[in-house]
C-alpha cells in the first residue's frame, strides 16, 4: 500500500502528447493524442487514494475518480470503464472538454509540489479503450414501462436524460431543431477540442438503445414548429433541455457596425460546414485574412480565438477586462491559444467599436484590479487610459442568457426566475407546468448559490463559457 501511494513521488506528471502548434494551426483535428495503455496505468497510479477525494468533491457529476484511477492502475480496465460510466453518460466527451484544471485536477491533493494526476487524459483513455474492446453497449431496459417521454433538445442534458430514461424502460423521443444531434457539442465546440465523430458515435449508440430522434424539428409556437402542448398530449412527460443560446450583448457605441458578430453565430457557421469548404454565404462570419478581436475571457472566447487562427486570420487579439489569473475559462486553453499565435490584451474593457458602417477597431478602456468583492474575487475599475486595437472582425464572446421560453412556447404559465431560467422546486426538476420538467442550463439552481446568483446561467464563477 505504501509503495502504491508513493507513485506520485517516483513518477512525475506526464501530460498527453500535444501536436506542434505550427502543425495544428493548419487544421481542425484534435490537438492532444491519447495515452498509450502503459502511460495511462502509470499516471493513474499517481493517485494517492486520499481519505477525502477533493477531485470528486469538485466534479459537477460527483464521479468516483479515485476508484476508477485505482482500477486503471491495476490493469482492471473494463471495471474502470464500468465505474467511470456509472455516473457519467459521456466520459469520452468529458475527458476531452471538461475544464479539469479548474475542477478535479485543480483540486487534486498532490497538486502542490508534485503536480496533479492527469485525470482527464486517463478518463479519455479508459473510454476509448472500452470502445475498442467492444465493452461499450447500449443500456437496454429489462422491461418496457409502456410510458413515453418527449425530450426537447439534444445537447448534453437532453441526451443524458434520454439515455437514463430509456434504460429504465421508457419510450423516449428527442426533438432537435438542428439537423445533427449534440447541441453545443456539435455546433459550438470546435473539432480541435472535440471531433464530431465522437458525438456521432454516441448518437448511434443511443439509437441502438431505442431512442427515437426527430431532427430538424423545432419546438415552439411559430409556423412549422411543433407546439409544446402537442408534445404534452403525445407523451406522458416532457423534458426541456433547450440550452441557453441568447448571446449577451455589450452596450457600447458602434455595437451595430458590420463586422461585429456574436460568438455563437461565428462558431455555428464554422462547425456547420466542412472546414475546408468555401464560406460562401457565411463569408461575413469567416476570419480569413482579417484582423480579429475577440471580446471575453471564457472558453467560448478561446474557441473563437483558436478557430480564427485556423481560418487564416491575419492577426487575432483577445481582450479581457481582468488579468490572466482571474480568467473564468481554462488556463490550458489560454496557453494553447498563445502557442498558436494569439495575442492577449489583459485588463481592457471595450468602450466603443469604431468605424463608419463597418468596424475598423475597438477603443479599450484600461482597467486595474481593485479590492475583493463579496465572493473574494477582486473587483475592477477604470484607469482613465485608453488604447485602440485595429480589427475588421469583432467577435463578442460574453456568455449566454436564456431565451424567452414562455413566449417561445406560448406557455405564459411556465414560471421563470428573474434571470429567465425555469423555476423548479428545491431538489426537483418539474416546472410550473404539470408533467413538464427541465434540466441543463435552463433549469434554475434548486440550491442557494453561495455567490448570490441563484438561477443565473453563466455568471462566470461557475460557468467557464462566460466572459466574466
Amino acid at each position: 500500500m505504501a509503495e502504491r501511494m508513493l507513485q506520485f513521488v517516483t513518477h512525475p506528471q506526464v501530460l498527453p502528447e500535444k501536436r506542434d502548434a505550427a502543425e495544428r494551426r493548419q487544421d481542425f483535428g484534435e490537438i492532444y493524442r491519447g495515452f498509450a495503455r502503459s502511460r495511462a496505468e502509470e499516471q493513474a497510479s499517481r493517485c494517492s487514494q486520499c481519505g477525502i477525494p477533493f477531485c470528486s468533491v469538485h466534479c459537477p457529476l460527483g464521479n468516483n475518480i479515485p476508484d476508477w484511477l485505482k482500477l486503471t492502475a491495476e490493469d482492471r480496465l473494463e471495471e474502470a470503464y464500468e465505474m467511470s460510466s456509472a455516473t457519467n453518460t459521456f466520459p469520452e466527451i468529458c475527458g476531452r472538454i471538461c475544464p479539469q484544471d479548474r475542477l478535479c485536477e485543480g483540486n487534486c491533493v498532490i497538486n502542490k509540489g508534485f503536480e496533479s494526476v492527469t485525470i482527464g487524459a486517463v478518463e479519455r483513455f479508459i473510454t476509448e479503450n472500452a470502445f475498442e474492446q467492444g465493452w461499450v453497449k447500449p443500456a437496454l431496459p429489462d422491461r418496457e414501462l409502456g410510458r413515453s417521454v418527449g425530450v426537447v433538445g439534444s445537447g448534453p442534458a437532453g441526451l443524458a436524460c434520454a439515455e437514463r430514461l430509456r434504460a429504465q424502460g421508457y419510450e423516449v423521443h428527442v426533438y432537435e431543431r438542428q439537423d445533427r444531434v449534440g447541441g453545443l457539442l456539435t455546433y459550438g465546440i470546435p473539432s480541435f477540442k472535440l471531433e464530431k465523430h465522437v458525438v456521432a458515435r454516441r448518437h448511434a449508440l443511443l439509437e441502438e438503445q431505442g431512442i427515437v430522434f426527430h431532427l430538424s424539428t423545432p419546438v415552439g409556437s411559430g409556423e412549422g414548429e411543433t407546439a409544446l402542448e402537442d408534445l404534452r398530449a403525445r407523451h406522458d412527460a416532457v423534458f426541456l433541455a433547450t440550452g441557453v443560446y441568447r448571446s449577451r450583448d455589450v452596450k457600447v457605441p458602434g455595437a451595430g457596425l458590420e463586422g461585429v458578430v456574436d460568438a455563437i453565430d461565428f462558431l455555428t457557421a464554422s462547425n456547420r460546414r466542412g472546414y475546408d469548404e468555401d464560406p460562401g454565404e457565411d463569408a461575413a462570419l469567416h476570419a480569413k485574412g482579417r484582423r480579429v478581436v475577440v471580446i471575453g475571457g471564457g472558453d467560448t472566447a478561446m474557441d473563437c480565438v483558436r478557430t480564427s487562427i485556423r481560418q487564416g486570420a491575419e492577426r487575432v487579439t483577445c481582450v479581457y477586462r481582468r488579468d490572466r489569473a482571474n480568467m473564468p475559462g481554462s488556463r490550458q486553453e489560454v496557453y494553447n491559444a498563445e502557442e498558436e499565435g494569439a495575442q492577449f490584451e489583459w485588463l481592457g474593457s471595450p468602450e466603443a467599436f469604431l468605424g463608419d458602417g463597418s468596424v475598423s477597431g475597438v477603443r479599450v478602456l484600461k482597467m486595474r484590479l481593485g479590492a475583493p468583492d463579496a465572493s473574494g474575487r477582486r473587483s475592477i475599475e477604470g484607469t482613465g487610459q485608453h488604447d485602440v486595437i485595429e480589427g475588421d472582425l469583432v467577435i463578442k464572446a460574453l456568455g449566454f442568457d436564456p431565451e424567452d421560453l414562455p413566449g417561445q412556447f406560448a406557455a405564459p404559465d411556465l414560471a421563470v426566475t428573474r434571470w429567465g431560467t425555469l423555476t423548479v422546486p428545491p431538489g426537483g426538476f418539474e416546472t410550473s407546468l404539470p408533467g413538464v420538467f427541465a434540466g441543463g442550463d435552463y433549469r434554475a439552481r434548486s440550491e442557494p448559490c453561495r455567490l448570490g446568483d441563484q438561477g443565473r446561467p453563466g455568471c462566470g464563477r461557475c460557468d467557464p463559457s462566460s466572459s466574466d
